[in-house]
């Protein structure tokens, strides 16, 4: 995997987490327990810190970076979907980011919530607990999300990073 350090910005990686061999974690990244990062993922904490919650998958492709004033945070219990991008943001637990969405600065995401594939949340907006955040720009539909809506998918990603972690192998 391709984990560095950037002087004394070194990432934190729990053992229990899964980053597999082809992400990039760069700098002050946290990873909880039974965190995964994907295939050309990357996470850039040049300047700001990101932090990602226990059982939390960032997927294939996603880009997540933080500013030298905006951390970018992302609860646990949550999947981040491919191609998705997160800068200076904050995601609470039990969310789903989805597929090639967009989360700009100083965006909230609470607890519950799901931003749909492909929304764009302009800077600064708040999306409610349980509410759908869809379109560009997102519109918020509240009370849209069942509480837990989004086990199963946390779950499998979390097997699935034990899985890597014990039977992935390179062929050249």
């Amino acid at each position: 995997m391709a984990v560095y350090a950037l002087g004394d910005r070194v990432p934190d990686i729990h053992p229990d987490a899964f980053v597999h061999p082809d992400a990039v974690v760069i700098g002050l990244v946290e990873l909880g327990a039974g965190a995964t990062v994907w295939p050309g993922a990357v996470l850039r904490a040049d300047y700001g810190r990101i932090r990602v919650g226990d059982r939390t998958s960032v997927q294939d492709g996603t880009v997540v970076h933080a500013t030298g004033t905006l951390d970018t945070v992302i609860g646990a219990r949550c999947v981040v979907g491919h191609l998705a991008h997160l800068e200076g943001c904050v995601v609470e637990d039990d969310c789903l980011v989805g597929s090639g969405s967009i989360l700009l600065h100083r965006v909230v995401v609470r607890s519950g919530a799901l931003v749909a594939a492909g929304a764009v949340l302009t800077p600064g907006t708040e999306v409610p607990a349980r509410a759908l955040a869809r379109g560009v720009p997102a519109r918020i539909v509240p009370d849209a999300v069942q509480p837990g809506e989004f086990d199963r998918a946390v779950a499998l990603y979390v097997e699935n990073g034990r899985r890597y972690a014990a039977e992935l192998r390179r062929l050249d």
